[in-house]
């Protein structure tokens, strides 16, 4: 349903969040378009994020990481508003597309969520704490403060499955 973060510590410049407001994006895209997606399922997949991701650490790999279809345009379940619901960093492929076309139909739709119009950027401060609502937003930790660290807490709220 959403996430909270409180960050403790943040660096004072970089590590920005991008949020992404996915009803705008949906709205904005032609009639045509919004007529293919509909009805439409990718599959969002957890394997390409994790797996290896820790093994600097010495923390080993799970045997199968979350996988699950949603659709690409979701009915928010308390405003009714209809949402994009794709992502770069999970969403593998269209369901019952061929794979040259599901990959320009999902990069077109990456592309255009993150046209400014969409995006607002939020700029951490320690103490600060941010809320969104996993349904209808999207966000992107900007990684551009290293050496330096972002350290805080986060929880994620559990929430219906996507229709």
């Amino acid at each position: 349903m959403g996430s909270l973060l409180y960050l403790r510590e943040s660096p004072s410049d970089g590590g920005d969040t991008l949020f992404a407001n996915m009803y705008s994006a949906y709205e904005a895209l032609s009639d045509r378009m919004k007529a293919y997606l509909e009805g439409m399922e990718a599959v969002h997949d957890g394997e390409q994020v994790y797996r290896g991701l820790y093994a600097d650490l010495g923390v080993s790999d799970r045997p199968t990481y979350p996988r699950s279809r949603h659709p690409v345009v979701r009915t928010h379940p308390v405003t009714g508003r209809r949402a994009l619901y794709v992502n770069a960093g999970f969403t593998t492929h269209l369901v019952g597309v061929g794979p040259a076309e599901s990959d320009a139909v999902l990069r077109y739709l990456y592309q255009h969520l993150t046209h400014p119009a969409f995006q607002c950027r939020f700029r951490w401060t320690p103490g600060a704490l941010a809320f969104w609502d996993n349904r209808c937003a999207q966000h992107h930790a900007v990684w551009d403060y290293w050496p330096h660290r972002r350290y805080g807490n986060r929880v994620t709220i559990a929430g219906d499955r996507p229709r």
